[in-house]
């Protein structure tokens, strides 16, 4: 699992200094350490909402949002 985050964390590297047009990771980080915090914040709702409604369903799928990658990546923290 390790190596995947590792591969991963080289990937969202790469791609700070990428067109913010082309890449989502690269209009993040144009946007600020604001917009990335925001769009964290909006992705914890939306997978505590999935996990409640899996749990009432006895669905088991909680999505794990790749935008919070991107936070430990920021020059910010």
């Amino acid at each position: 699992m390790s190596e995947i985050l590792s591969e991963l964390h080289q990937v969202l590297e790469s791609r700070k200094g990428a067109d913010p047009d082309s890449s989502y990771v690269a209009s993040l980080y144009a946007k600020g350490l604001n917009k990335i915090l925001e769009k964290v914040g909006e992705e914890a709702v939306e997978t505590i909402l999935a996990a409640r409604d899996a749990e009432v369903s006895g669905d088991n799928q909680a999505p794990v949002s790749y935008t919070h990658l991107t936070l430990p990546t920021t020059p910010y923290v």
